[in-house]
C-alpha cells in the first residue's frame, strides 16, 4: 500500500511537469523598453532632442520643422514573441504605440497597436515578429516613423 501511494504521488508529480515542459527557446520573450517624450520615442533617435508638445498638432509642426535633421536609430531584433514596453515620460496626453509592416508589408506582416498611455504610465505591446522591414512609432504623440529590421 505504501509503496503504491509513493507511485501514485511520483505519478501526480511528475505528469504535469512533462505535460507543460517547452523547450526553453520557446519561453524566450524579447523586451525591449521604449521612452515617449513630447514629438519622440527617446531610444530610436540617435540624438535626443527635448520638444514641448501640449497636442498632437504641436508635435506635427515639430516633425516637419526638423524633417532631415533628426537622425534615426535602426533597430534590429530577431523573429519572435517581442514585448515593446512603452513608457510616456513627461507627454501631458494620452499616448498610443503602433509597429506595422513598411510598405506593402503593412499588409502581410504581424502589426501592433494601442492607446490608453497616460502620463507618467507603462504599457506592454506584445506581438510575434517575422522576418521583414517594420516601422514603429506613436500616431497620437505624432514620432517620426522609426525603423526595425527583424531577421
Amino acid at each position: 500500500m505504501v509503496r503504491y501511494i509513493k507511485s501514485v504521488i511520483l505519478f501526480a508529480l511528475i505528469i504535469p511537469v512533462m505535460s507543460f515542459a517547452l523547450p526553453l527557446h520557446a519561453l524566450a520573450v524579447t523586451v525591449i523598453e521604449l521612452t515617449q517624450t513630447p514629438c519622440t520615442i527617446i531610444e530610436a533617435e540617435v540624438s535626443p532632442r527635448t520638444f514641448t508638445s501640449n497636442s498632437a498638432e504641436d508635435c506635427k509642426r515639430i516633425n516637419r520643422e526638423t524633417e532631415g535633421q533628426r537622425e534615426f536609430k535602426v533597430l534590429r531584433l530577431k523573429a519572435g514573441k517581442t514585448v515593446f514596453r512603452v513608457s510616456n515620460k513627461d507627454v501631458p496626453y494620452d499616448l498610443g504605440f503602433w509597429v506595422r509592416g513598411k510598405g506593402l508589408g503593412r499588409l502581410t506582416l504581424p502589426s501592433v497597436a494601442g492607446g490608453g498611455l497616460g502620463a507618467g504610465t507603462t504599457k506592454d505591446y506584445e506581438v510575434d515578429l517575422v522576418p521583414g522591414e517594420y516601422f514603429y512609432s506613436c500616431p497620437l504623440n505624432p514620432t517620426p516613423n522609426y525603423p526595425l529590421v527583424v531577421e
